[in-house]
């Protein structure tokens, strides 16, 4: 598993609610149908911290027990008394149901606290919320949940966002960034945003957004896949884009940036927000090459060689940082 990183987690009663969301994965595992999606978010909820992992196999030793349990006793008794402990055992399965449900609803209805997340330069995080949604959160990242009955909200302070939202119609999740809201209508979508922009790409399903400034009428739209939405101080716009543009927005989630076709100035900026040793470009003329090509989000070294044979640019370490020029 991956080392504790106290910084990204919540300080709330978080004992008992960690407790609650093993009890569901444990539930769901054993009583709903189980998928490969199902596992792997799991395996990422486990790996946001030690004590998930703790909470989680204590409860799935005691379950083990129980069964191992049952299954010995099974073999001395007789068939009246087979029948009495089958009526009970069911009886027990379904009160183990109801209360995994009912720590469910008790963190959907009482969890009411911001919780906040973050990751550091170069930093990447996976979220599972006990609603079933999940967050990715990219390099350099602040958002803020809150999950209660009246309201399913996030807040993007900056950094950039993959969210998969279950979708539910009474309790719409809306992700606020950049004043502007982001209301899911049963979605897949990227936000990134800072403190006066804010760039939704929709990946699957239906998006609706709206400036907080009801002056701002034209910053509001639905969003179908393919769109790209991005709006600052004075401007907005709504672009079409590829699959493949698409994909390769969403590369950090591999560990990678794809570059095609962009100005080396831009590639150096994008590849800045992954690292604290810096790309430098030191005039005009190199910033304006282009270049191609899938990187690691965490070599710089590996762009500074692409500077250097493929684009026949100087390259100075000075520091950590790679200056760039003709």
């Amino acid at each position: 598993m991956s080392g504790l990183d106290e910084s990204n987690m919540p300080v709330t009663n978080e004992a008992a609610t960690i407790e609650e969301r093993a009890a569901i994965w444990l539930q769901r595992q054993h009583f709903w149908d189980w998928s490969d999606s199902d596992q792997e978010t799991l395996d990422a909820w486990l790996a946001e911290a030690t004590a998930h992992e703790v909470a989680y196999l204590r409860l799935k030793a005691g379950y083990g027990r129980t069964e191992r349990l049952v299954a010995l006793r099974t073999r001395r008794m007789t068939g009246a008394t087979r029948a009495r402990l089958f009526r009970f055992t069911a009886g027990a399965a379904g009160v183990l149901v109801l209360a995994a449900a009912g720590f469910a609803a008790q963190f959907y209805l009482t969890q009411s606290q911001d919780v906040t997340y973050t990751t550091p330069v170069g930093g990447h995080q996976t979220i599972a919320l006990a609603d079933g949604s999940q967050i990715e959160l990219n390099t350099d990242t602040v958002l803020r949940v809150r999950v209660n009955a009246g309201q399913r909200t996030a807040t993007l302070e900056h950094g950039e966002a993959y969210f998969q939202i279950k979708h539910d119609a009474a309790h719409p999740f809306v992700v606020a960034a950049a004043g502007h809201r982001v209301t899911d209508l049963g979605t897949k979508f990227l936000v990134r945003g800072g403190p006066s922009r804010i760039e939704v790409t929709l990946v699957e399903g239906r998006a609706r957004i709206d400036a907080d400034d009801a002056a701002l009428q034209s910053h509001s739209a639905i969003l179908t896949p393919g769109d790209d939405f991005v709006a600052g101080p004075r401007s907005i716009s709504v672009t079409r884009e590829t699959a493949r543009e698409e994909s390769n927005k969403l590369s950090w989630r591999s560990g990678s940036i794809v570059f095609r076709h962009t100005a080396l100035s831009d590639a150096a900026e994008e590849f800045n927000r992954y690292n604290r040793d810096k790309i430098i470009i030191a005039d005009d003329a190199a910033g304006k090459l282009k270049v191609d090509g899938t990187l690691p989000t965490n070599d710089p070294e590996a762009f500074a060689d692409i500077a250097q044979d493929i684009l026949h640019l100087h390259v100075e370490k000075r520091g950590s940082d790679f200056v760039i020029s003709r």
